[in-house]
């Protein structure tokens, strides 16, 4: 049920706060005693799970909908998967799983600072970001938005260096300059193919990157990001003769076809808990 400043699931045998903000495709969360705090953009939700429900309260229902994706049915997906041996385990692990619905603009940049990153470190690059975001003040406490492509493209040199981004501080200013004037909903419209071609023009942009930001930022469940992790996954579960990253990912995506992001996801989350 959906109101004005919440939405209530009953029954969440296919959402968890825990596994949703823990399998690799969001960096702006934390635990608040217990409960999860998400941030996108400029809007903040507060998961509340208890006695197999959850109340996930927010300044913005509509955004928060599509962003968790709760208009689709995971339990179809799950059934869909079921016939892969592989993915019983993982799926039990990450039962409550969703890919997220989220900012264009946003998942490009976190996602040129997460290639060769840990978590962690990501997440406190993304803080400092967002420390000249405007101010959100909710219900649950005051928090910062992500920047918007004007407050970061007048940023000097000596910002993006203060980041603590390594050499990625240079790729994130030249892709802030670079996508000032472009418009994102229309780049959307552009064929899966032509997408990712685009994506990896810009700079820091590789193909485990763009394939991320195809995933959760684009909608593209199709995509089969593939890094370490997923390397295992496929020597471990799925062999059938040495691959590379690329060839790896190519298998994956003929194989869970357009589910690919979602199994990936049950995949990456069942590896990383071992």
């Amino acid at each position: 049920k959906v109101y004005a400043d919440r939405i209530e699931l009953f029954g969440c045998s296919d959402f968890c706060a825990k596994h949703i903000c823990e399998c690799g495709q969001m960096f702006r969360y934390f635990v608040d005693n217990g409960d999860y705090v998400v941030q996108s953009k400029n809007y903040v939700a507060k998961i509340v799970e208890k006695n197999g429900n959850a109340t996930i309260f927010t300044n913005n229902t509509k955004y928060f909908v599509k962003y968790f994706d709760l208009d689709v049915d995971y339990s179809l997906i799950k059934q869909n998967l079921a016939k892969f041996p592989q993915l019983t385990d993982a799926v039990e692990k990450g039962y409550g799983i969703r890919i997220v619905n989220a900012d264009k603009f946003e998942t490009i940049i976190e996602f040129i600072i997460s290639a060769n990153n840990n978590i962690k470190r990501i997440q406190k690059i993304v803080e400092r970001i967002c420390e000249i975001g405007d101010t959100v003040k909710t219900d649950f406490g005051s928090y910062k938005a992500f920047p918007t492509i004007q407050q970061l493209v007048c940023q000097p040199d000596e910002w993006y260096l203060s980041l603590g981004a390594g050499y990625r501080a240079s790729y994130i200013k030249e892709t802030v300059q670079k996508l000032v004037d472009v418009d994102l909903e229309k780049i959307n419209k552009m064929e899966s193919n032509e997408l990712f071609k685009w994506l990896t023009s810009l700079k820091g942009v590789g193909p485990k990157v763009a394939s991320c930001i195809m995933l959760f930022g684009f909608g593209r469940r199709e995509f089969f990001p593939v890094d370490t992790w997923i390397e295992q996954v496929y020597n471990n579960h799925f062999y059938e003769g040495y691959k590379n990253r690329n060839q790896i990912q190519i298998y994956f995506e003929n194989l869970f076809k357009e589910n690919s992001g979602i199994a990936q996801q049950y995949l990456f989350f069942a590896e990383r808990i071992k």
